[in-house]
């Protein structure tokens, strides 16, 4: 399969999986936010699912990929910093603000850096067709915003704060796309890099998550915290896995725009699941980052 993957890549038939790969993505992001934004406090999951991801790469990584070439060992170092500083972001910005508030700004603020760093470290330009869409798209972000700060009332005390921070961490989702896209492209298996990635990635936020779970006065019952981690940790290998082969096998920036459209399926989600009141014209202005989105995939 990697030698089939390395052989499309570039290609047209390239292209095509990558659309796929990172529509599959933006769904499986969705589902992954609000798992963390869902039942238990946002560090708590985060940590579950950290836990579970890195003991399940841990065989992948030590028996079945090749090992790392050595210029590698830097990037994962790289990969582990960024990484770290995103999740604490996300889930700080969880804990201020609600899933349909934070996921839209931090999910749509995103593309417009990742476009920027595709530019400066792989050359990928954009068309004209294609900035119009970016336009779009951050046309609905920043409406999403203001409507947000106009309109909600609950949570009033937290919300700048909760943009604000999302707005951070967009910045961060572009770097670590930037980043991994090029890691990804630096070792010859891209099933090496992801099978490492998710080990190393998954050492720290677990022993974060322990000490908080200790100083909680009534923590939750470790059961269904596990059990959402292993469902996390199953869903963070696909949606990564697919956004980052996009990536490898298209160009970053169009798969990272094309991602942005995890905003309707949150949208859903945070309606019939997290029964988040989101209202029709909270609902247009995600669709607006959506629409943003394609309008790239299908200007280039």
């Amino acid at each position: 399969m990697t030698d089939w993957l390395i052989s499309i890549e570039g290609t047209e038939a390239g292209h095509r999986l990558a659309l796929v790969l990172a529509l599959v993505a933006a769904f499986l992001h969705a589902v992954f936010g609000a798992l963390q934004k869902g039942r238990h406090d946002p560090w708590l999951t985060r940590g579950a699912i950290d836990a579970a991801y890195g003991l399940m790469a841990a065989p992948f990584a030590f028996f079945v990929v090749p090992w790392p070439e050595p210029h590698m060992w830097p990037i994962f170092a790289g990969a582990f910093v960024i990484h770290l500083v995103y999740k604490c972001l996300q889930a700080w910005a969880y804990t201020k603000g609600a899933y349909t508030v934070v996921y839209p700004v931090v999910r749509g603020t995103g593309p417009l850096f990742a476009v920027i760093g595709a530019y400066l470290i792989f050359q990928e330009t954009f068309t004209l067709t294609q900035w119009l869409g970016v336009g779009v798209l951050l046309s609905g972000i920043f409406g999403l915003a203001v409507y947000n700060m106009i309109f909600l009332t609950a949570a009033r005390e937290t919300l700048n704060a909760a943009l604000g921070i999302a707005v951070l961490t967009g910045l961060f989702v572009a770097l670590y796309t930037t980043y991994d896209a090029y890691g990804i492209r630096a070792t010859a298996d891209p099933f090496t890099f992801l099978a490492w990635f998710f080990f190393i990635d998954g050492l720290v936020m677990p022993f974060i998550a322990a000490a908080r779970w200790r100083r909680m006065a009534a923590p939750p019952a470790l059961g269904p915290l596990a059990l959402r981690g292993v469902i996390g940790g199953i869903v963070a290998f696909a949606s990564f896995g697919s956004i980052m082969m996009a990536t490898r096998l298209d160009k970053v920036g169009e798969a990272a725009v094309l991602r942005e459209t995890s905003t309707v399926f949150a949208a859903v989600i945070g309606v019939v699941f997290l029964k988040e009141t989101v209202g029709p014209r909270r609902v247009a202005l995600m669709a607006l980052i959506a629409a943003g989105a394609v309008i790239v995939e299908m200007g280039g």
